[in-house]
């Protein structure tokens, strides 16, 4: 295919001035999905860090560092997460069930990630806009912790084609946070 200089096939990449970003403070400010995020007992710091990243992509509530799960400031998280532990809201909480209590009485329904009897397919799961959601990823080699399990309201499950059966944690936080952004917000609009 011909690209032409000119600007009427192509595309120009945007600069960074270009891309309208918001400062922390504006950032803390504006309206948040309506999601939160529980990292259980996440071990590299580098997944911590690229979760943040992406929580600060799709502006959600706060995150939840449960287990052995590393906290900022640390210079491996930050390595991923490009200063997004200073946007995103997080608390550690040693106990993962302390963690899914608070949350729950607080509203919100507590939902897995994970590949698990009776669990949802991602596409088929729609998330109510009256609803406040946790979402918890785990541990990258054992997944949710089995404490965690017996806690939840429900499990999704993101479909899987080829012979590893695994997406990386990192790859899985986007998946899901793109859906449940598009399914809360971009369907909303149309």
């Amino acid at each position: 295919m011909d690209h032409k200089i000119d600007g009427l096939l192509g595309m120009r990449k945007l600069k960074l001035d270009e891309l309208n970003r918001v400062t922390v403070s504006e950032f803390k400010q504006q309206n948040k999905l309506p999601l939160v995020l529980v990292l259980d007992s996440v071990r590299s710091m580098h997944n911590i860090g690229s979760i943040f990243r992406t929580a600060d992509g799709f502006a959600v509530e706060h995150i939840y560092l449960c287990g052995i799960t590393a906290q900022p400031p640390h210079r491996e998280i930050e390595k991923t997460a490009l200063g997004a532990t200073q946007s995103i809201d997080w608390t550690y909480l040693a106990n993962i069930e302390s963690a899914i209590h608070q949350l729950k009485s607080n509203g919100y329904q507590i939902v897995a990630i994970e590949q698990a009897e009776n669990s949802v397919m991602l596409h088929q799961f729609m998330p109510e806009s009256d609803k406040k959601y946790v979402l918890i990823f785990g541990n990258e080699v054992s997944g949710v912790s089995n404490e965690a399990m017996k806690l939840i309201d429900t499990c999704i499950e993101i479909p899987q084609f080829g012979i590893k059966h695994s997406f990386n944690i990192v790859v899985s936080a986007g998946i899901v946070l793109w859906d449940f952004f598009a399914k809360l917000t971009l369907n909303h609009h149309s």
